[in-house]
């Protein structure tokens, strides 16, 4: 199969078309229409073999994921998904596993509305590169830099349980036949959360997506807003999976510095609270205040007993020495 007979064959499906697609694939490049009073709004993710899902992933786990994290950075950005370019390295063309990649890519896109309309591929190691664009109302688009002291610090659904899902599959957990499975669908299907992020435009002073864990996310928020923060340890989201190995051997450590959650970590000041509340209650997501913004610079874990926790993993990073 060479390389144009792959394009036509699995990536030409896109079951919804949008009107703002003039050109999709099939041509040297795309050509695209970007909304009146509207910004534009990219990302990108790169997924490799062997460091961003064990080699023994399902191909469409794969596919799936790897659209997943850049409707997370969008949700991030309170953005709307609109396009998306696949860039596809692969050892050889094989059939049965492209059809499983383009199975689980597909069934994100197709939920989200988003048209792929171009990439590339070759022959090498699995790598997977998207490039994701999405819209956001002029001058709404939500950041990093604009927390204040006082704001409440807020996560969506849990934390942690990407994390639980690696340690299983690396033989390193035991669980049981019930919670693997749950924690392999986290760690390989999160849930982008970009109803949130639309809900949150106007509302939230700033917001980020829990990729490298919720030490080294949040961090990210302090050092571009100038501010620190005070976590409860207590009030970590946990699911019940999470719950039950903290009580026996796991800790905290995995839920603050551990990645893969794609969950949301977003701030809000005093005045915004009720109508963030207001604004989320019907997205059957839960969120739960966790901590607060702080005017002394840093990034402070308390836990039940009002004891400073000292976490010395601050989170993933890929050129960490």
């Amino acid at each position: 199969m060479d390389e144009f007979s792959l394009i036509r064959r699995f990536f030409s499906r896109s079951k919804k078309s949008r009107t703002d697609v003039t050109l999709g694939i099939g041509d040297d490049a795309a050509i695209l229409r970007v909304p009146d009073e509207h910004e534009l709004v990219v990302t990108t993710d790169m997924l490799v073999a062997g460091v961003h899902f064990p080699n023994d992933t399902a191909a469409d786990a794969i596919g799936y994921k790897a659209l997943a994290v850049n409707l997370s950075d969008l949700a991030a950005m309170g953005a709307d998904p609109a396009w998306a370019t696949v860039n596809l390295s692969m050892p050889q063309a094989e059939a049965e596993w492209l059809e499983g990649f383009c199975n689980g890519f597909f069934e994100l896109a197709d939920e989200f509305g988003v048209a792929l309309v171009g990439g590339d591929t070759c022959r090498g190691p699995v790598t997977i590169g998207v490039q994701l664009c999405g819209f956001a109302p002029t001058g709404k688009a939500l950041r990093r830099s604009g927390a204040k002291p006082g704001d409440a610090i807020y996560v969506t659904g849990t934390v942690g349980d990407a994390a639980l899902g690696l340690l299983h599959a690396e033989g390193k957990l035991q669980l049981t036949q019930a919670q693997a499975s749950y924690v392999r669908a986290r760690l390989e299907r999160p849930t982008p959360r970009v109803g949130v992020g639309r809900a949150l435009r106007g509302l939230a002073s700033a917001a980020i997506d829990l990729s490298d864990g919720l030490a080294a996310d949040l961090g990210h928020i302090l050092e571009q807003s100038n501010a620190g923060a005070r976590i409860e340890l207590a009030a970590l989201p946990l699911s019940p999976v999470y719950s039950e190995q903290l009580q026996k051997t796991l800790g905290w450590d995995l839920a603050v510095t551990n990645g893969d959650d794609y969950e949301l970590c977003f701030t809000v000041p005093p005045i915004q609270e009720q109508r963030v509340t207001s604004a989320l209650a019907g997205l059957a997501v839960d969120f739960r205040r966790v901590g607060a913004i702080e005017s002394e610079p840093g990034l402070r874990f308390y836990g039940v007993d009002g004891v400073l926790c000292e976490f010395p993993d601050s989170g993933f990073n890929h050129f960490q020495g």
